[in-house]
C-alpha cells in the first residue's frame, strides 16, 4: 500500500531532511524531477526545443520549484514564460535562474502553449484560489499548442486551489470548482490526502510521485493508505491440491424479494465470482437465483439456510417486517455479515442498531451518501476520511463508503482508499454486485477490512473493463469481474 501523508506530516520531514542538507538542496531534487516529467510530456507533443511552456507561479517555495524547474527547460531550449501572481513575492533565486536561463516574465499568457505549469499555490494554500488566479485556471482550457490539441496542464505538488488534507475542492459562485484541473500533478516526496481521495483527486489527473529523500524522515501514521494490485495479490486466498468447496468457504447471501429479485441475482453473481467454494441463498427469489445460478443451495428464510462463514444482506430486500426479522437472523449468527442497501435503512431503527454494536463478528457496512447521510444524520461533508472513521467507530464496523475514490474506515481510526473507481458504475445494481464480492472474500478467511480494501479495488477494475464496450450495466460487471479475478488465480 502506498501511505498518504498530512501537510503538518510533510513540513516536519522537510524540515528535519533540509536541517541535514545544504541551502537550496530539497528544492532542486523538486525541480529536477519536475523538469525531467515536463520533458518527457513535451517529447509526445513534438519535442523539448522551441516548445511554448507557461508557468504559473506564485509566491513562496512551490513557486520556487515552478521557476527552477522551468529554468531547467528553458536550458533544453523551451521557451519558458513565467507570468507571477505576486511579482514582489515571488522566490528570488529561482527567477533570477530562470532569466539567466533565457526564460522571460510576461504580463498575459503567450497565444500558443504546449504545456503549463501550475505553481500558484503548493501544500499551503488554503480556501480555493483568489480571483486572477481561478480566472487563469478557468482559462487554461482555452490554451492550445503547436500541434492545436489543448495545452497539457502539470500540477506542481498539488493542483491549486484543492483543500490538501482532506481532498475537498471550494466553488466558486457559479458551482466550478475552484481550483486547477490538471493531467498531471508531480508530486514531491510523500502523497497528500487531496491526490488520493474526496473531489480532488479528480483534478490531480495522473500523479507521479518524486522521491526526494522524504520518506524516512515521515513519522506517526499515514492519514490514509492507497490500495494497490500486489497487495490484494498477496491477499487472495490460495488453492491447494486438498482444497474443496467447504474449506474454500461458504457464503451466504439474503438478498432481494420477489419484488427485487434482480438484486438477488446480482448479489448472488458476485458472490460466485469470489473465491469461495459455495453459495447459499435464502429469500424470497429464490427460484430466479437458481435458474440464473443453478449451484446455488437456495431456501426461502436465513434461517433454514444451513452453515456459513458469512452473510450477505440488505440489497433488494426490502423493509417489511419480514426484511426486519431476516436481518435480526443475520446479525445473530457468529460470522462476518455484509450490510447494504435496504439493510442500512433498517438500521436507523434503533434495536437492529443496538444489536448490531453488540456482535463480536466482523461487520462491513456499504454506505453510498445518501444511505451515510440517513445512518449519521448528516453529509459525508468535504473530509470524506474523517466522516467514514466516525461512523466506523460509533457502529463498531468497517465503513465502506461508496463514491469515485471509495474509502474504507476501520473502528480503530485506520483507512484506505481504492483508486480503481470510475463513474461508469454508477448505475443501478453495481453495488449488489460489490456486496455479493464482499461477502465471498469474508467467507474466504480474509479480514474486514482487507476484504473490503480488495472488493473495492477489484469491482473497479471490473467497472472499467466492462466499460469499454460502451455503457457499463450491473450484469456487465459481474461477467468482467470473471477475468480480472482470473489474474489473481
Amino acid at each position: 500500500m502506498r501511505p498518504v501523508w498530512r501537510v503538518a506530516d510533510v513540513r516536519a520531514a522537510e524540515t528535519a531532511l533540509m536541517a541535514t542538507l545544504a541551502p537550496g538542496t530539497l528544492m532542486q531534487r523538486a525541480a529536477a524531477g519536475l523538469a525531467r516529467r515536463c520533458a518527457l510530456l513535451l517529447a509526445d507533443r513534438g519535442g523539448v526545443y522551441a516548445a511554448p511552456v507557461l508557468l504559473l507561479v506564485g509566491s513562496g517555495d512551490n513557486g520556487g520549484d515552478t521557476l527552477y524547474a522551468g529554468a531547467r527547460l528553458a536550458r533544453r531550449g523551451a521557451a519558458v514564460s513565467a507570468l507571477l501572481l505576486t511579482p514582489g513575492r515571488a522566490h528570488a533565486d529561482g527567477l533570477a535562474a530562470l532569466r539567466a536561463a533565457g526564460g522571460r516574465v510576461v504580463d498575459h499568457p503567450p497565444a500558443v502553449v504546449d504545456l503549463v505549469l501550475d505553481g500558484i499555490v503548493g501544500i499551503g494554500g488554503q480556501g480555493g484560489l483568489r480571483e486572477t488566479a481561478e480566472q487563469l485556471a478557468a482559462s487554461l482550457l482555452r490554451h492550445r499548442g503547436r500541434d492545436g490539441d489543448r495545452a497539457t496542464v502539470v500540477a506542481v505538488d498539488v493542483p491549486s486551489g484543492v483543500v490538501v488534507d482532506t481532498g475537498a475542492v471550494p466553488l466558486t459562485a457559479s458551482g466550478r470548482p475552484n481550483a486547477v484541473r490538471a493531467d498531471v500533478t508531480v508530486a514531491f516526496g510523500a502523497l497528500k490526502p487531496a491526490l488520493a481521495v474526496g473531489p480532488a483527486a479528480a483534478l490531480a489527473g495522473t500523479v507521479e510521485l518524486v522521491d526526494i529523500g522524504l520518506e524516512p524522515w515521515l513519522r506517526g501514521s499515514p492519514a490514509l493508505r492507497v490500495v494497490e494490485w500486489s497487495d490484494v495479490a498477496d491477499w487472495w486466498p490460495g488453492l491447494g491440491a486438498g482444497s474443496e468447496k467447504y474449506t474454500r468457504g461458504v457464503v451466504g447471501v439474503a438478498t432481494g424479494s420477489a419484488t427485487y429479485p434482480g438484486a438477488a441475482v446480482l448479489s448472488v453473481g458476485g458472490a460466485l465470482a469470489g473465491p469461495t467454494g459455495l453459495v447459499r441463498y435464502a429469500g424470497g427469489a429464490r427460484e430466479e437465483v437458481v435458474r440464473q445460478h443453478p449451484s446455488v443451495i437456495a431456501t426461502d428464510r436465513v434461517a433454514d439456510a444451513g452453515r456459513v462463514q458469512a452473510w450477505v444482506c440488505g440489497s433488494g430486500l426490502g423493509t417489511d417486517e419480514r426484511a426486519a426479522t431476516e436481518l435480526r437472523t443475520v446479525l445473530a449468527a457468529p460470522v462476518p455479515v455484509v450490510l447494504d442497501a435496504d439493510a442500512l435503512t433498517l438500521l436507523v431503527d434503533g434495536s437492529l442498531a443496538e444489536q448490531l454494536r453488540r456482535r463480536d463478528a466482523p461487520i462491513v457496512v456499504t454506505p453510498h451518501d445518501r444511505e451515510f447521510t440517513r445512518l449519521c444524520g448528516e453529509e459525508p461533508g468535504g473530509d470524506r476520511v474523517a466522516a467514514t472513521l466516525r461512523l466506523a467507530a460509533w457502529m463498531n464496523a468497517v465503513v465502506l463508503l461508496k463514491g469515485d475514490r471509495t474509502v474504507i474506515g476501520t473502528p480503530d481510526g485506520r483507512a484506505y482508499v481504492n483508486p480503481t473507481g470510475t463513474p461508469a458504475l454508477a448505475t443501478g445494481g453495481t453495488g449488489d454486485v460489490l456486496a455479493g464480492l464482499l461477502g465471498s472474500l469474508l467467507a474466504a478467511g480474509l479480514p474486514a477490512e482487507r476484504a473490503a480494501a480488495a472488493a473495492a479495488y477489484l469491482h473497479g477494475l471490473a467497472g472499467r473493463e466492462a466499460a469499454r464496450s460502451g455503457p457499463v450495466t450491473a450484469p456487465d460487471v459481474a461477467t468482467a469481474l470473471r477475468p480480472v479475478l482470473a489474474r489473481l488465480r
